[in-house]
């Protein structure tokens, strides 16, 4: 019997992928990256807004305060003053302004409280009658 040679495949049979390619990986950690950074800036402006709305109600507090005090001293606004308050572990400071209004014995009274510089947090307005 001759002896035949062995001949080499031509192709190989396919084999099933085992794994992820490099350039999946990337994207994949580019998604993952894209969404916690968003998630970060989200959790910024919770944490921002939370922090404003402690200042604006604090500065609230101060200015209701500063009107009872007014009120509780039994004397017609007259001018203009300045008020210092503390709330909640910080220093706020504010103006009362006194305006006329159409009837004599009646004033129309704002309490606006600022931040530290000097921008208006927040304004409350009450009218006063002579007693």
């Amino acid at each position: 019997m001759p002896h035949r040679l062995a001949r080499p495949p031509t192709h190989r049979p396919a084999r099933p992928s085992t794994g992820f390619t490099l350039v999946e990986v990337l994207v994949a950690l580019a998604i993952v990256a894209i969404a916690l950074g968003a998630g970060l800036k989200a959790a910024g402006a919770l944490t921002s807004n939370a922090q404003r709305l402690a200042d604006v109600t604090a500065a609230q507090w101060c200015a209701d305060n500063a009107l009872t005090n007014l009120r509780l001293a039994r004397q017609f606004p007259g001018a203009d003053s300045d008020f210092e308050c503390q709330q909640l572990g910080r220093d706020y400071r504010g103006r009362l302004l006194s305006e006329r209004s159409e009837h004599p014995n009646f004033r129309v009274v704002k309490a606006q409280v600022l931040d530290a510089d000097g921008h208006v947090l927040i304004t409350i307005a009450t009218v006063f009658g002579r007693y």
